[in-house]
């Protein structure tokens, strides 16, 4: 199997700014594509601050979200119709106000279902913030 994703990080980008406009509004961006893992980023905006200086926790779910559908396109091509069937995020440590990173892997690839991972690191951090497992619904070809 080749390591190539079947769609380019840019290509993934505007595929995920056109398709959900919430991405764009979040400026989130793909850094790095393969087939079945995907590296991307939220920037820092001040709007995603909550009290107590952390990046908020919605913001943080859109993210995860994001990554997991990319990670799913990086294999499938452009299968828009693929969606959320199940997110579970994990909160583990406050991220500060700064950049997010998110490191997704697809677990397993079936035909009607994907599950995979998110790791989310906050910018120059190597401990992560926050873990996503989820699956998503193939439509049928």
């Amino acid at each position: 199997m080749s390591t190539e994703s079947v769609l380019p990080p840019a290509e993934l980008q505007r595929l995920m700014h056109s398709g959900v406009p919430l991405a764009a509004a979040f400026d989130i961006g793909v850094e790095a594509a393969g087939a079945g893992t995907i590296r991307v980023r939220l920037p820092f905006k001040p709007d995603f601050l909550r009290p107590g200086g952390t990046v908020t926790g919605p913001a943080l779910f859109a993210l995860a979200d994001l990554a997991l559908w990319g990670v799913v396109l990086t294999r499938l091509g452009r299968e828009e119709l693929a969606v959320t069937t199940n997110l579970t995020l994990n909160f583990l440590r406050k991220p500060p106000p700064r950049a997010v990173i998110g490191e997704g892997r697809l677990i397993k690839l079936g035909k009607r279902l994907a599950y995979g991972e998110v790791f989310l690191y906050s910018e120059g951090d190597d401990e992560p913030v926050a873990h996503a497992t989820g699956t998503y619904s193939i439509p049928p070809r």
